[in-house]
């Protein structure tokens, strides 16, 4: 279902074209069969003639018919989906802080960190009052059902989802959406006993009403099992 989605959504473009290209050929085809049926003039000339405009007609009710669904569905359904439409695929975060050069002591410090402690950005985007998760915290050891406050309420506000994925990854996963802003409240629950133990990013995407994805805030977390 997923990968279906993701197809009509990503080839939009193409296949528009595609369906015009069929429009032009239906209403060709539909001209040139009235052409046949006002020339006809013995009645298996008008028989052939009245069929290749039914095949026009319907050729051209089914191009209209998909182009409609494509609409339906790029408009209508994957804003009303967000966690259908926001498909679980790597992501590029372009508000990443740059990787540099380390410094001797950055070195030293790295190395002489225990074994499986590894540094972590713990908090990035997050605007309080706009888009922002103020509990859990960022560090924040969790574990069973998590109840996520904070804030998903900017101007021309048109849905917000949470996801996750491990430390480290592109590749999000989303655990809810809702088209309710919020305000300093309860953004929605996390059930994280279905997850394995440990290091985790958590963040917040708010989209307006026009489409447009918002910087996300991004959280580090650790899941530890019950």
């Amino acid at each position: 279902m997923k990968t279906v989605l993701n197809f009509f959504i990503h080839y939009a473009p193409l296949i528009y074209i595609l369906l015009a290209i069929g429009l032009v050929f239906g209403i060709r085809r539909l001209l040139r069969a009235r052409v046949e049926t006002r020339e006809a003039i013995y009645g298996l000339e008008r028989e052939i003639a009245h069929n290749h405009t039914s095949q026009a007609i319907t050729a051209i009710t089914l191009v209209g018919f998909l182009a409609i669904a494509e609409f339906v569905l790029i408009v209508f359904l994957v804003p009303s989906l967000p966690a259908l439409a926001q498909l679980s695929t790597p992501t590029l975060n372009a508000f990443a802080v740059p990787t540099g050069t380390l410094s001797s002591e950055m070195i030293g410090t790295l190395t002489s960190m225990p074994p499986g402690l590894t540094p972590t950005v713990q908090q990035s985007g997050c605007i309080p009052g706009l888009i922002n998760i103020s509990s859990p915290k960022a560090g924040d050891e969790i574990r069973g059902s998590v109840k996520l406050k904070g804030d998903a309420n900017i101007p021309n506000f048109g849905f917000y989802k949470y996801e996750f994925a491990p430390l480290g990854s592109d590749t999000w996963s989303t655990i809810e959406a809702n088209r309710t802003p919020i305000q300093d409240g309860e953004l929605g629950l996390w059930d994280t006993s279905t997850v394995d133990q440990g290091d985790y990013q958590l963040r917040l995407v708010v989209t307006d009403n026009k489409g447009n994805e918002m910087p996300a805030c991004v959280i580090s977390v650790r899941i530890k099992t019950p």
